[in-house]
C-alpha cells in the first residue's frame, strides 16, 4: 500500500495545524516547527507562523521547560538527569532546559526521591529479599539510573537493602571510562 503524501499548506493552513497540535499537547518550538516544516507550501511562511505563535504567547520554550520538569517530577518521579534528557530530546535550548530542571528540583532530597521511587515501583516485594540476588541489583540499580537519579543516591539507597550494593561503584566507574 503506498503512503499518501501530505498535503501542503499555506500559511493560514499552517496557523491552524499549529494550532491544532498546540491544542493537543504541548509542543516545543523546535518540534512545532519540525511538524510544520514537512507541511509548508514555502519555508518562509513557517517562520511567520512560528513568530506569530510566540507574539501571541502560544508557544514559548521557558515554559514548556518548567511545566514539563514539574510534571515529570510529581506525576512520574523522575530525577534531573532524565527531565533534563528528555526536554535535550524535545530540542529546548540546553541553557533553557537546563534552568528549568535547576529550578524545579531546587529543595528537592534526591535520596527521598529515590526511596519514592523504589517505593512506587516495587511496592508489593521486599526489597531486601529482591536485591539479594546480584543480577536483580544490578538491573534496579540501571532502573534507578535510566530513571535519572545519581550515581551517589542510588547506591546510598540499595546499600541499606544490600550490602553488595558497595560493588555497583566500580560498575559505575567502569561504564564512565568507557564513555
Amino acid at each position: 500500500m503506498r503512503q499518501r503524501k501530505p498535503r501542503l499548506l499555506d500559511e493560514n493552513g499552517l496557523r491552524e495545524k499549529a494550532l491544532k497540535l498546540l491544542g493537543g499537547r504541548a509542543l516545543s518550538a523546535s518540534e512545532l516547527r519540525e511538524k510544520l516544516r514537512v507541511r509548508a507550501e514555502r519555508a518562509g511562511d513557517v517562520d511567520r507562523v512560528m513568530a506569530s505563535l510566540k507574539e501571541y504567547g502560544y508557544l514559548n520554550d521557558r515554559q514548556f521547560a518548567e511545566t514539563y520538569a514539574h510534571a515529570r517530577l510529581h506525576n512520574e518521579g523522575h530525577g534531573s538527569q532524565r527531565v533534563l534528557r528528555d526536554l535535550r530530546q524535545k530540542r529546548v535550548a540546553p541553557a533553557v532546559a537546563e534552568q528549568a530542571v535547576k529550578q524545579t528540583f531546587a529543595g528537592t532530597h534526591e535520596v527521598s526521591l529515590v526511596e519514592a521511587y523504589l517505593q512506587r515501583k516495587y511496592r508489593n516485594t521486599d526489597l531486601g529479599e529482591l536485591l539479594a540476588d546480584p543480577k536483580k541489583l544490578a538491573s534496579v540499580y540501571r532502573r534507578l539510573r535510566y530513571a535519572g537519579f545519581g550515581a551517589v543516591a542510588a547506591i546510598g539507597v540499595l546499600k541499606r537493602y544490600a550490602r553488595e550494593a558497595e560493588d555497583l561503584e566500580g560498575l559505575e566507574d567502569a561504564t564512565e571510562e568507557a564513555e
